[in-house]
């Protein structure tokens, strides 16, 4: 199947994740000095099916040969281009609580590719501040800042009755992708891709798991 046929099909969210775990298993491939793995090493050190493996990669191009394998600096090269890390991203935080606070000195944004060139707050009282070597900037001017930092991802950590008309701001500004830590859902037009991290949900999983084991 040829890239231009897989932009064509809806490609899942659930495909797109198990493409993350598969990059950084090949990472650690690499740095192990793996040369070549097969759909069954990438599947078992993921909890997957080799046959899953198979099918994710194939929406995108045939990337190894039957009977050898994948090479690993190939395929972890492949994938990156796939996900949009050979490039970099300007990025901007909404809010400077204490995930927002957590989220400016995450070291891993910034190896991935994605920079935060711009941190906002409304609250006057943290204008000034200086976080990571970024000075946070009032929320109101968004739209200028934005422009001029030539932002493309918007992070929003903001509590939950703040959450909507920030998103709403974000997008008059042209914002296409947000990441979305407020505990609440919300609505953006088509065309704005949101992805909702709600840790009080995953913990929630996790009590389910627990309460419902013995099942």
């Amino acid at each position: 199947m040829t890239k231009e046929a897989a932009q064509i099909i809806k490609i899942s969210d659930a495909t797109v994740k198990r493409l993350s775990r598969y990059y950084r298993s090949l990472a650690t491939a690499i740095q192990n000095d793996v040369q070549t793995i097969s759909s069954d090493e990438i599947a078992r050190v993921n909890g997957l099916t080799a046959a899953q493996v198979r099918k994710d990669l194939s929406f995108f191009g045939a990337f190894g040969r039957r009977g050898l394998g994948y090479n690993v600096i190939d395929l972890h090269r492949n994938i990156s281009r796939i996900l949009g890390l050979h490039r970099t991203w300007n990025v901007c935080l909404v809010g400077v609580g204490n995930i927002g606070r957590a989220l400016v000195h995450f070291k891993q944004f910034q190896q991935q590719g994605f920079y935060i060139k711009l941190v906002m707050d409304n609250d006057p009282e943290k204008w000034g501040m200086k976080l990571n070597g970024l000075v946070v900037q009032n929320f109101e001017n968004a739209k200028e800042l934005i422009k001029e930092e030539k932002i493309k991802i918007a992070i929003v950590a903001v509590p939950g009755h703040a959450a909507q008309r920030v998103v709403d701001v974000l997008v008059d500004s042209g914002i296409k992708a947000i990441l979305n830590f407020a505990p609440v859902s919300i609505l953006v037009p088509r065309g704005v891709t949101v992805r909702n991290e709600n840790m009080a949900i995953e913990m929630e999983a996790l009590s389910y798991a627990l309460t419902n084991k013995r099942r």
